[in-house]
């Protein structure tokens, strides 16, 4: 599976505190905003706060958002290693296709395939 970009999301019980720290404390320049969330440049990285997530997550939890180019071959070829798919692919309301597999220690790898009308593929120079 050819991994092209990946995030770390963070949630919390006060993504609003959460985004001040981050975006106030450390002073991160913002990636994207949209709506439910956040994302910040963070050198090589990104760090996303998705407040959508905070409701019904436990603040805890890790997860890894895993850009791919293809996410029915990417399921593909989780499922033939015999990797459960915790959640199908499908268009999410902000426009991505996501699926939700787990690693080993039960954390959420969010492997997401970003359409080519999406607006995160328009060229804004």
């Amino acid at each position: 599976m050819e991994i092209v970009t990946s995030r770390v999301l963070l949630r919390s019980a006060d993504p609003e505190a959460l985004t001040d720290f981050y975006r106030d404390v450390l002073c991160l320049p913002v990636a994207r905003e949209y709506p439910g969330g956040i994302v910040f440049y963070a050198g090589a990285g990104l760090i996303e706060i998705p407040a959508h997530l905070a409701a019904d997550t436990p603040a805890a939890g890790d997860m890894l958002w895993l850009q791919v180019r293809d996410v029915a071959a990417a399921r593909a070829e989780l499922a033939a290693a015999g990797v459960p798919i915790a959640a199908e692919p499908e268009t999410k309301p902000w426009g991505l296709i996501e699926m939700t597999v787990h690693d080993p220690d039960g954390r959420s790898l969010i492997v997401v395939q970003i359409p080519d009308d999406h607006p995160l593929r328009r060229d804004l120079r």
